[in-house]
């Protein structure tokens, strides 16, 4: 009985982090559109947060309640279901032409990142305060420079000296401009109280299912959490793709993972640091990294002024998903 209530929470947590996560992104979206902020720096900003703002949840609530490793596996975890599940499914259904000079250069702060989450979880096999002081830091110098570049970009659209970016548009025709601040502030207040309460119900969930089935913290955070926290994502790329915008739909991956790489990560360290399990440097460190890589290379490797995602590579990035969760299917039960 016990572990039919655990699923319960499980699925009752991800379908309320769903809902809320859209309604936060939506209202704070809204909210910063009335404040004056232009919509490429929303975009670029409070909508990568706002999509990154279940795993920073899940990864507070668990590495605060003793569970390290459900919040590193959360956020690696998240960032591998991100490329090839994501990705994946959204280029199968709708081949992506990405077409944002503003995305060419958000990628490599990507790599950057990358780098050095892998440097400083390799020297001594754990994250530690320090580790997450840093992160922190990165990510603060990073979105500072992303909020540099969109005001430049602005700047060069009203004065004609550059092509608008088709990133821009986009979220233009995204954020809403018609809403009245009191029920964009309605929107977001809700949005982060029901984050909070299914990011909690989560992860209670999470940890009991893991404790009844002898299973590590790390296994059930890479899978059940990882693909949980990951919808939010997978619908708004989904839906971005069929409507035209593409470059919408990889940068929500893009700038997610930047969020999931150095905010999650950072938030876990700060809050409980720990050693990392052996897994983590073996198998999930290096396939994040290849991943990352691979998506630069579909995306942005042609010589052609557009970068493609096609079905084929989509189905290649769906098969790889599939492939790491039979190998974590063994590793569990092994």
């Amino acid at each position: 009985m016990s572990i039919l209530i655990d699923f319960t929470a499980i699925l009752a947590g991800f379908a309320l982090l769903i809902w809320s996560a859209d309604l936060f992104v939506l209202g704070a979206s809204a909210t910063a559109r009335n404040l004056g902020v232009s919509p490429l720096i929303i975009g670029l900003t409070i909508v990568g947060l706002g999509t990154s703002a279940p795993e920073m949840l899940v990864a507070s609530f668990a590495a605060y309640g003793g569970n390290p490793g459900l919040a590193v596996g959360n956020a690696i975890g998240s960032n591998i279901t991100n490329i090839a599940l994501v990705l994946g499914a959204t280029a199968v259904i709708v081949p992506l032409t990405v077409h944002s000079s503003i995305l060419k250069r958000e990628y490599p702060l990507l790599i950057i990142a990358t780098v050095m989450v892998v440097v400083l979880m390799t020297i001594d096999n754990a994250l530690g305060t320090v580790d997450g002081i840093l992160m922190m830091l990165l990510l603060f110098i990073l979105m500072t420079w992303i909020v540099f570049q969109a005001l430049q970009q602005r700047k060069c659209n009203l004065n004609n000296t550059c092509d608008a970016d088709p990133l821009s548009s986009e979220f233009d025709d995204e954020i809403p401009s018609d809403m009245p601040m009191s029920q964009a502030l309605w929107r977001l207040i809700a949005g982060m109280i029901l984050l909070l309460i299914s990011s909690k119900l989560l992860v209670w969930g999470a940890i009991n299912i893991a404790t009844a089935f002898g299973v590590s913290d790390l296994i059930i955070g890479l899978t059940i959490v990882a693909i949980g926290t990951s919808l939010p994502e997978l619908a708004a790329s989904i839906a971005s793709a069929r409507k035209g915008e593409h470059d919408i739909a990889l940068g929500n991956v893009i700038g997610s993972n930047m969020f999931n790489t150095l905010g999650v990560l950072g938030i876990a360290a700060l809050i409980k640091p720990a050693e990392l399990d052996a897994g983590v440097l073996s198998r999930d460190l290096p396939l994040m990294v290849t991943l990352t890589i691979i998506m630069f290379i579909m995306a942005f490797g042609r010589r052609s002024s557009a970068g493609q995602i096609t079905r084929t590579e989509g189905s290649i990035l769906l098969a790889i998903f599939i492939a790491y969760e039979v190998v974590l299917y063994f590793s569990a039960t092994a």
